[in-house]
């Protein structure tokens, strides 16, 4: 049987479409999220944080930060796992594969020789929290070795198996630091656990449902094979999005968007070829350190070096790099989404550099 052909304009349109990228903004953020499956944690905020920067890419001038928070802390409707905000109503997916944790044994045998220090941390939570990690003293007996930032850092260690492993969670947050508590006080009492075969097999599905095509190696055997032309090898699509129509508008991306966040996929599918350069020596950065994509209907056009500049109260936007010559059409609705960010972050205006300091193909 031959597999089905997709034209890369074809592939393009179903993944636009599946992230919610299209024409049509959405009205309610736990929709968006169990249809993304996660929102990624990041704590940069040369714009704004980046799960805010997603939410409000598809949602647009509604949302709100408070918005996010308000899932997470009072409606429980989300969760925070591992750096990822995840529906609530998947929590019964992740449940088995905390229970394994660890499977590396070196944190099997940190944990094990810290037994006493992980039942103090419990015992402490639960009589105490939630907790920020400066809460806690480090009672560990055997230090954290590492050649990284995490060395010595056992309280945060600590911490970060213990949720892991599904035994805490994140309360909430006071700023940017997270509160600690027994999982029992976060999560859903009797929450049923799905066995983790089972388990990644639906996460693949969901993942794919929320890709709309990727290759084998992300989501398995999930949705059809098809092969993109221009490409080698095949692919997997969720076969709910094949024929369907497509309307697309102009959209401002964080760099963590999930549209873009495999670059070996965007550079197949898209021709953009983009990497994030926040670590990179200024010297030597191409497009700026917290680069915007910009998307225009199917198509990746160029990158938005863009910072809020909250003393000034403007978004500053330091170059735009066009992948593609922008029309004079193209412009307006790239400078339109500029508008509605500055707009949205509360800013009073959108200060564009010179156009000299526009680069095109």
């Amino acid at each position: 049987m031959s597999l089905t052909r997709l034209t890369r304009a074809q592939a393009r349109r179903i993944a636009v479409r599946a992230q919610l990228l299209d024409a049509r903004r959405r009205a309610d953020l736990l929709a968006v999220v169990r249809q993304l499956t996660f929102l990624q944690l990041d704590p940069t905020a040369a714009v704004a944080p980046s799960a805010d920067l997603v939410a409000w890419g598809r949602l647009g001038a509604g949302y709100q930060p408070a918005d996010l928070r308000r899932a997470l802390e009072r409606d429980r409707a989300l969760f925070e796992h591992r750096a990822m905000v995840w529906p609530m109503s998947d929590l019964r997916l992740h449940l088995a594969e905390m229970a394994a944790w660890p499977q590396e044994a070196r944190r099997r045998e940190w944990l094990r020789a810290n037994d006493a220090f992980r039942r103090y941390v419990l015992d402490l939570l639960r009589d105490s929290g939630p907790l920020l990690s400066r809460d806690v003293p480090d009672r560990s007996v055997v230090p954290w070795p590492s050649t990284g930032w995490t060395n010595n850092r056992n309280v945060t260690q600590m911490l970060e198996f213990l949720a892991a492993r599904g035994e805490i969670a994140v309360a909430d947050r006071v700023g940017r630091q997270r509160r600690w508590d027994l999982a029992e006080r976060v999560y859903p009492a009797g929450t049923p656990v799905v066995p983790a075969p089972e388990a990644r097999r639906i996460r693949a599905e969901r993942l794919l449902r929320s890709l709309g095509i990727a290759r084998p190696s992300l989501v398995g055997e999930a949705g059809e094979p098809v092969e993109v032309e221009g490409t080698s090898g095949t692919w997997r699509v969720d076969p709910a999005e094949l024929g369907e129509p497509f309307a697309g508008r102009t959209a401002l991306l964080s760099p963590f968007d999930r549209l873009i966040h495999d670059r070996r996929r965007a550079l197949e599918l898209f021709d953009f070829d983009y990497r994030l350069e926040m670590y990179v020596p200024k010297a030597k950065r191409r497009w700026g350190y917290f680069a915007l994509p910009v998307l225009h209907h199917d198509q990746l056009i160029g990158k938005v070096d863009a910072t809020a500049d909250r003393p000034a109260s403007v978004l500053r936007v330091d170059a735009v790099h066009q992948d593609v010559r922008f029309t004079p059409p193209v412009a307006a609705a790239v400078r339109a989404e500029l508008d509605a960010l500055g707009s949205w972050l509360g800013l009073s205006g959108v200060d564009v550099a010179p156009p000299a300091a526009v680069v095109g193909p």
